[in-house]
């Protein structure tokens, strides 16, 4: 029978007999594994955050005006459980059915619903090398092993990727596409060589999509029909400045996506604000291809800026540059990071091999990149 909690009689702190024993209910997979690490949050409304690739512009008014015409009289009931208008108006932009969508509570429900769904435990999860951290974590949480492929120097998938995947019994793998923290786009010739070659679930995650530049002509959600294996993520935190929200979707083959549908997804996991803001959103997807276009204008000249000012930037098809500090600089990645954050500009420094000479900049607006860019200016001159 379990013990209930009992109470210390000196100073009354709760006590659990189990801590004397140093045992603990968690299963061993999980007592063993660090969890996901969240980007460093502001001290104060003043500090500029430019490290967690937010949309820094707001989103549509057509989402304002739905949220204040929402009654709180519509939260008494449940809402809709599968959340179909909103998959209708998905399918519509993706030339696809409502049966090729489900909506889920932000990409990161979208992830590990296909980890929960597609991973046996103690079966091989695969990912590349660096990229987005929770894959290891959602990994970690099936009690799966993990395969990490690492990145050649351009930042591109080694092109044994599939077969080294295949060779460890890999159920699923996770790229991210733009990739993080790069920024660099995969085309979709490669992206249907992967499918092709790989035994298991290819997802591609494409949280950044919305800022590639059209030109390209970039869209992979029309290989779902010719692969069964094919997952496309998307997110409405990116594109459409509703990170606060949590939404996202998974768009795949009817027979990919069923069983999201219909036994891993939580219950109602989508709730009555989130279905109507997320309509209005995509209602009024010509605002969001207006702020995609500004975003991507301020990343053109914040890359310009920060070449200027010495750094290495490769080109991005995302929200953010990744930029290394020259070898002649007398300051370390670290340390720029830090005169930054005391100069109130949060940007992300990754203690990791391959990015400790980096920073990953979130672009704002044409006003909060030229906060950066004076900041970084007197912090090198000084």
């Amino acid at each position: 029978m379990r013990q209930a909690t009992v109470f210390r009689t000196v100073n009354h702190e709760p006590f659990s007999p189990r801590e004397s024993e140093n045992l603990s209910y968690e299963r061993d997979n999980i007592r063993r594994m660090t969890g996901y690490t969240a980007g460093e949050q502001p001290a104060d409304a003043a500090t500029l955050k430019l490290n967690t690739n937010e949309n820094p512009y707001p989103p549509s008014p057509r989402v304002q005006s739905r949220l204040n015409d929402l009654s709180v009289d519509s939260l008494r009931t449940y809402p809709h459980p599968t959340a179909d208008p909103l998959r209708d108006l998905l399918g519509e932009v993706h030339e696809v059915l409502r049966e090729n969508i489900v909506v889920t509570h932000g990409g990161d429900e979208a992830l590990r619903l296909a980890v929960t769904t597609y991973v046996e435990p103690g079966t091989a999860f695969g990912m590349a090398d660096p990229s987005y951290s929770l894959y290891p974590v959602l990994a970690e949480i099936q009690d799966a092993r993990l395969v990490r492929v690492p990145l050649d120097d351009s930042w591109d998938l080694p092109r044994n990727f599939a077969d080294e995947l295949n060779e460890a019994g890999a159920n699923l793998a996770c790229i991210v596409n733009p990739h993080a923290p790069s920024g660099s786009l995969m085309d979709t010739d490669r992206i249907s060589q992967l499918a092709q070659s790989f035994n298991g679930v290819l997802l591609i995650d494409e949280a950044y999509v919305d800022f590639v530049d059209p030109g390209l002509r970039h869209d992979a959600v029309r290989l779902i029909k010719a692969f069964d294996n094919l997952l496309i993520l998307r997110t409405f935190s990116k594109g459409y400045s509703l990170a606060g929200l949590r939404l996202g979707y998974l768009i795949g083959a009817a027979p990919l996506i069923e069983p999201l549908v219909q036994k891993t997804r939580d219950s109602f996991n989508i709730d009555t604000i989130s279905q109507a803001l997320g309509e209005a959103a995509i209602i009024d997807r010509a605002y969001a291809e207006k702020i995609w276009a500004n975003v991507r204008a301020a990343r053109r000249l914040l890359r310009d800026d920060l070449l200027g000012l010495g750094f290495a930037v490769k080109s991005s098809q995302s929200n953010f540059l990744l930029a290394e500090v020259p070898l002649s600089s007398p300051m370390t990645a670290e340390q720029i990071y830090l005169a930054l954050k005391t100069a109130g500009i949060l940007v992300r420094y990754f203690d990791t091999p391959l990015l400790d000479d980096k920073l990953r900049i979130t672009v704002g607006t044409e006003d909060q990149n030229r906060q950066l860019v004076a900041a970084l200016r007197t912090i090198l001159a000084s």
